[in-house]
């Protein structure tokens, strides 16, 4: 068993903290990704999963870059979550100076704005269907600076060199990981989601 809480007790945390649906469907692809990830490079799947889903969970009550991800450290801290992961979580927000050195922290930062913008993406598509979003529309999105503007294209490209993978490639993991999970997140298609939900994010 492993010596840190667990999904369930994760999922409860998350719940509690986080009632915006876009936050928590961002939460959820973060995890459902950092799972695959953690499936490639041979990584405890249940600690990255779980980092994945709690990397934001203080974010809505605690939004501004004074106190996120500080608070939600503080908390996870005291509920007996590993270093590595608290590292990893302080290292996904570039302001905090903390270094990404491991592969969880690398990986987490590769693809959190990138999961983010997989929706806006997805929303703006007919179907609105993430099986749909081919990788050359997603390079094209993030290139249009006005698209999903508050998404961070350095921290997108930063991500991608960090974590030392093909561009093409990252991208396609991302969508291919998150397509597993389409009807979770609402992006399996048929949905009303104008593209608007991972905007709002910071």
């Amino acid at each position: 068993m492993p010596d840190y809480p667990s999904r369930a007790e994760a999922l409860k945390l998350f719940f509690e903290y986080t009632k915006t649906e876009s936050l928590r469907k961002h939460g959820l692809a973060v995890e459902q990704v950092m799972r695959k990830l953690a499936q490639k490079y041979g990584e405890d799947e249940e600690l990255w999963g779980i980092t994945g889903l709690l990397h934001d969970f203080d974010y809505e009550k605690f939004p501004t870059a004074e106190e996120h991800p500080y608070k939600g450290n503080e908390i996870l801290k005291a509920k007996g979550y590993p270093r590595e992961m608290l590292d990893a979580i302080m290292g996904h927000a570039d302001y905090t100076g903390i270094a990404r050195e491991s592969l969880l922290a690398k990986a987490l930062f590769s693809c959190d704005e990138l999961s983010g913008f997989m929706f806006a993406v997805t929303y703006v598509r007919p179907s609105k269907a993430v099986a749909d979003v081919k990788v050359k529309s997603v390079t094209k999105k993030l290139k249009d600076r006005s698209f999903a503007a508050k998404v961070s294209r350095a921290d997108v490209e930063k991500g991608i060199v960090e974590l030392g993978v093909d561009r093409a490639q990252h991208i396609q993991f991302v969508i291919d990981a998150m397509k597993e999970k389409a009807e979770e997140l609402g992006l399996a298609g048929g949905s009303e989601h104008g593209a608007k939900s991972q905007e709002q994010r910071a």
